[in-house]
């Protein structure tokens, strides 16, 4: 039976969804191959998850596909390269893996913890910090 792993990642209000599989290095993010989607500061930030696992796992005998919605260009990158790291850290099933990207950069594998503020009472469509001007004149 093929080794199959399905794991998710999340930044602000992207998530995306990893499913890799044994196969030939296609990488592909909503059916589009990595070579060609989105902005190349974006694929680095993609490439950066893949390259922290490239000693450990063979990645041209792996297939990865992912789907990825909601949010902006980076915040989809950066749930794009959570899942893959999380992926990466399920297929390996080492604790080095999971050291080497802790030891790399650590919202790679536990996300962002930051939230949103919460908006205040009476100027809720204005934003949390929002006030009134002040006229000295």
């Amino acid at each position: 039976m093929a080794k199959l792993i399905h794991v998710a990642g999340k930044r602000k209000e992207s998530v995306a969804r990893a499913t890799v599989t044994e196969g030939n290095g296609l990488m592909r993010i909503n059916s589009i191959p990595l070579d060609v989607y989105s902005t190349k500061a974006a694929r680095l930030k993609i490439k950066e998850s893949l390259i922290v696992a490239s000693d450990m796992v063979d990645l041209s005998k792996i297939n990865i596909s992912i789907k990825v919605n909601g949010g902006g260009v980076m915040g989809q990158a950066d749930a794009i390269a959570c899942s893959i790291a999380r992926a990466m850290i399920k297929w390996a099933d080492n604790e080095q893996m999971l050291n080497k990207y802790i030891e790399y950069d650590r919202t790679l594998v536990a996300g962002d913890a930051r939230q949103t503020e919460v908006h205040k009472p009476s100027q809720s469509s204005k934003g949390p910090r929002h006030r009134t001007q002040k006229s000295y004149r």
